[in-house]
């Protein structure tokens, strides 16, 4: 059954915008026509698909308002393309803004379009903590006609936060095999200085808050492995204070700054060991693109990263906030091959549960559903 489906997703990195693109990407390759209705275009999206139709939302600035009214004329945009290109189904990744905006574009179209809601985390773990927010989220996913979240976390947290009386499926996210696999590449060492004795930690991340890279910085300074070091992909709002906190560590020589990046699946394969000790993490997709790699990952055991490694089989969880911990984890990984070598094997039949062609089809049987229904 070929669909019209409009995608209303954030086009910035981060796992939301991650799944969305590549989900809309995969589901093109089957022959559906995609409609991302967003104000960029994707960061993953950039290569042209014959069934795959971009639709900016511009945003005017006008006076009488004091803040852009984004909601309201991505609302608008999404009417617009209900009606000039017949959606059969919306899937909107944020219950806010994106449900909200997509039962208010379905009204303005006046058309009974079905809605798929996908939670991704921090819709309910950060702007589930605001009373003032908690109504609106409530009616987008009440206005859903089916809800998914990406781990089993959290659809439990969002019962608990939001309504025990929803219905949500779990529908994890994947990676491509295609593009995360495990690879060598020499050329790339060299050019970040690597030689190869020097063994590689990494770290990939929006540098917010949450994601704890001071946590990150205060293990890798604790380590006593030689030739170590530490490859901070990313940026954000703590990019200029984590720079600040290496200088003051004195980690100036071991910690390399590689920026943001759209793939990142070379950078991966050029390390050792993956960590992350985010104090909230609603899936961690790049645990699952380490694994798919061939890196081990030592990881947090907030939200739904123990869903993704299992302790001792493809890693190690360790408690929030457990620098000790994530120290010993590490140094134990970069000093035993065969721990690395048996954790490698781990996390790459691990990695095999996260298929894409099952994951999409989980996807496209719920579009189905809701069409039919």
């Amino acid at each position: 059954m070929k669909l019209r489906i409009g995608v209303l997703c954030y086009p910035s990195v981060g796992g939301s915008g991650i799944l969305a693109t590549e989900l809309g990407m995969k589901l093109a390759d089957r022959g559906h026509d995609v409609h991302f209705i967003t104000s960029s275009i994707p960061f993953r999206l950039n290569a042209y698909h014959p069934n795959i139709t971009f639709h900016q939302v511009e945003i005017n600035q006008y006076s009488v308002f004091r803040y852009p009214p984004y909601d309201i004329t991505l609302a608008s945009k999404i009417a617009s393309v209900i009606e000039a290109f017949g959606l059969d189904v919306i899937h909107a990744h944020y219950a806010v803004p994106h449900a909200v905006c997509a039962a208010l574009g379905r009204e303005m179209a006046g058309r009974k379009i079905p809605i798929v809601s996908t939670l991704h985390g921090t819709d309910i773990t950060v702007l589930g903590e605001d009373e003032e927010l908690k109504p609106a989220i409530l009616y987008g996913l009440r206005q859903s006609n089916a809800i998914t979240a990406v781990s089993d976390s959290l659809r439990r947290e969002t019962l608990e936060r939001i309504a025990p009386d929803l219905t949500i499926n779990v529908i994890h996210n994947f990676i491509d095999e295609s593009v995360y696999k495990p690879q060598a590449d020499s050329a790339l060492r060299e050019r970040y200085g690597l030689n190869a004795t020097d063994r590689v930690v990494i770290h990939v991340s929006n540098f917010r808050q949450v994601k704890r890279i001071d946590l990150v910085l205060e293990a890798f300074k604790l380590l006593n492995v030689p030739n170590k070091k530490l490859l901070l992909v990313g940026d954000g709002p703590l990019m200029g204070a984590m720079r600040r906190l290496v200088s003051e560590m004195g980690l100036e020589q071991n910690v390399i700054f590689a920026g943001k990046q759209e793939q990142v699946a070379e950078l991966l394969s050029i390390s050792d060991v993956h960590v992350l000790l985010s104090d909230k993490e609603a899936f961690g997709l790049v645990a699952l693109e380490a694994m798919a790699t061939g890196v081990p990952s030592v990881v947090s055991d907030a939200g739904g990263l123990p869903e993704v490694i299992t302790d001792g089989v493809e890693g190690y969880v360790v408690a929030r906030g457990d620098v000790p911990g994530a120290t010993a984890a590490l140094e134990a990984i970069l000093l035993d091959p065969e721990l690395h070598a048996k954790l490698r094997a781990g996390g790459l039949k691990r990695a095999g549960q996260f298929a894409s062609h099952d994951i999409v089809n989980a996807y496209e049987h719920l579009y189905e559903q809701v069409v039919h229904r």
